[in-house]
């Protein structure tokens, strides 16, 4: 049966999924009871087993999806160090605005345009760097972890939330790093990760914050790092249901393995590569394959009898192919992000099939061509 989910957040479901997995949920039970807590620490223990994770790095459950935990991070680590910010999209974008205006860090923003990302050559490690390992409204990646030097004096804080299980991460490069669940796994929203590395942690210890910390990002007490929110004592109370579909989630990826998550993300970027060459068309708003998502596939139409159309026209144009194939049951949410360049964007992560991706993509063949015709005529 054809999958039509593309959507870049909440991302598909696992293929096969479906309610019965998650009929040994602890619902109605606390979060803090015996069962609550094993399955808690279940999903911590699996996530850092499968991503491979480093002895001495803590990873916890935090409230608000990759947003919450990211800003937990930003406010319990900046403030001792001059910040970078790296931006080429519009999640990286609003980090830069928390760190300059709701901190007031004055940091040095470094831009690139969609498509694109900065020169991380020009990145001054003697401070601290807040980078996404992949922009989702971009379909821009970092290339390699290479950049970042093993004796940087700042901290690297990353947010990977389009990345983990499906693009390597090199540990021994990140201090900080943020995920959700309801990215490459396909689990469900408002659960985010939070990675901290030695160097972090030990900044928590020693250093407190000028401003304000709201409950929800506080990850220390009695003057140290909290180690029981690692553990599975969650700031605050989580949804086991999604706790469930998680776990379930995890099982599933352990089956296949880091490597073979991150090589399902790959075929599937292959499809669309494959698609691209043979269709003039239409072409990869990330020009440079290195830095070429795997996961946020963004598409952009370079035919001229659209690009001459004015940029409300053209959005319509192009929005109503997405609409068209919603209609047909072919291909949702695969609009471009409403800050983007107007395009295509297609989710393919590792719980995506290769096979509903060359449905999609046929079909969009087809739509597109429908619709250049019906302008010709007019």
């Amino acid at each position: 049966m054809h999958n039509p989910n593309f959507s870049s957040g909440p991302c598909s479901k696992r293929p096969s999924w479906n309610l019965q997995a998650l009929a040994d949920a602890a619902v109605g039970r606390s979060h803090r009871s015996a069962l609550g807590k094993e399955k808690l620490a279940k999903a911590i223990e699996e996530t850092k087993r499968i991503l491979e994770i480093p002895a001495g790095y803590q990873v916890g459950i935090m409230p608000a999806s990759d947003t919450g935990a990211f800003e937990a991070a930003l406010w319990s680590l900046l403030g001792p160090r001059p910040v970078t910010v790296l931006v080429w999209e519009s999640f990286s974008e609003g980090w830069a605005t928390d760190v300059a205006k709701q901190l007031k860090l004055n940091p040095t923003i470094l831009r690139a345009d969609y498509g694109k990302i900065p020169d991380l050559k020009a990145v001054d490690w003697s401070g601290d760097v807040v980078f996404v390992a992949n922009g989702t409204t971009s379909g821009v990646k970092i290339p390699d972890w290479e950049w970042i030097p093993a004796d940087r004096e700042g901290l690297s804080i990353c947010d990977a939330t389009s990345a983990v299980f499906a693009m390597e991460v090199d540990w021994a490069k990140v201090d900080a790093l943020t995920f959700s669940w309801q990215k490459c796994l396909g689990s469900e929203a408002a659960h985010g990760m939070l990675v901290l590395g030695p160097r972090a942690q030990e900044r928590i210890a020693a250093y407190d914050p000028p401003w304000p910390l709201p409950k929800i990002f506080r990850m220390k007490k009695a003057g140290k790092l909290d180690l029981a929110i690692f553990q599975g004592d969650t700031i605050n109370t989580p949804s086991m249901l999604c706790v469930e579909d998680y776990l379930d989630a995890l099982a599933w990826a352990a089956g296949l393995g880091l490597k073979g998550l991150i090589a399902r993300s790959e075929a599937n970027l292959g499809v669309v590569e494959e698609f691209v060459a043979a269709n003039d068309w239409i072409a990869f708003l990330a020009e440079d394959k290195k830095i070429r998502s795997n996961t946020s596939v963004c598409l952009t139409v370079v035919a001229e009898e659209v690009r001459r159309l004015a940029p409300a026209e053209r959005e319509k144009f192009l929005k109503g192919i997405s609409s068209e194939l919603a209609k047909r049951k072919i291909a949702y949410d695969i609009n471009s992000y409403r800050d983007a360049p107007a395009g295509f964007r297609f989710w393919c992560g590792p719980t995506v099939e290769p096979g509903d991706l060359r449905t999609a993509l046929g079909a969009l063949k087809e739509v597109y061509e429908e619709r250049v015709k019906a302008l010709g005529h007019n």
